[in-house]
């Protein structure tokens, strides 16, 4: 929520509570998707660019495909119209996530040659470039923990120079983040992306 809603809450939590209640009360029977793809195009239709960022972040982290968003607007066409699906792609482009490019849209899953094991110290944090995307790698003895640069908040691109010891913070909004886990420490809730990894040959791999 925005600093301005959050003094609201706390200032009339008894009146913006029902609010909120019957927001969730009115879609308890759909499932996660389908609500979360229908709260994307209702940004887009009120053209709030904070709550499309944010809506549609929690949407991919609910597993909806961006290829599934694409659509959704699509067939949102005659509600929307063309000028606010373009604006809504606009803002995509600026988020620049490596998930919605042209040539990843339909590419299925896959493992990903991060670099050699020996280049990752123990105890510290990297950040290396891994087709197309910056990761976070952190090693503590034997184990390798891979996780995407991007903040859960609304994907900003998180710099390695907002690393201080163990804490990450990002510099939009300032989550923090303990790189030993991925959780979210300070303002947010939503842990880093971390992606599933294996050792082979030496080199480390991630799926994604």
């Amino acid at each position: 929520m925005s600093d301005a809603l959050n003094y609201l809450v706390a200032a009339r939590g008894d009146a913006l509570g029902h609010y909120f209640k019957f927001l969730k009360d009115a879609g308890k029977y759909l499932d996660p998707k389908t609500r979360d793809l229908i709260s994307v195009i209702t940004k887009v239709h009120a053209q709030t660019e904070a709550g499309f960022k944010q809506y549609l972040t929690r949407a991919l982290r609910d597993g909806v495909k961006p290829i599934e968003v694409i659509d959704a607007l699509l067939m949102a066409f005659p509600a929307l119209g063309l000028a606010k699906i373009v604006w809504a792609a606009e803002i995509i482009l600026e988020m620049d996530m490596p998930e919605f490019r042209p040539e990843n849209l339909t590419r299925e899953a896959t493992w990903h040659d991060v670099g050699p094991v020996e280049r990752f110290q123990d105890g510290e944090t990297a950040r290396v470039p891994c087709d197309g995307r910056e990761l976070f790698v952190y090693r503590k003895g034997e184990e390798l923990r891979v996780y995407d640069s991007r903040c859960p908040h609304q994907v900003t691109n998180i710099p390695h120079l907002a690393l201080e010891g163990t804490t990450l913070t990002c510099p939009k909004h300032h989550w923090k983040f303990d790189i030993t886990t991925g959780e979210c420490i300070a303002v947010g809730k939503e842990p880093l992306k971390r992606f599933e990894t294996k050792v082979e040959g030496g080199r480390l791999f991630a799926y994604w």
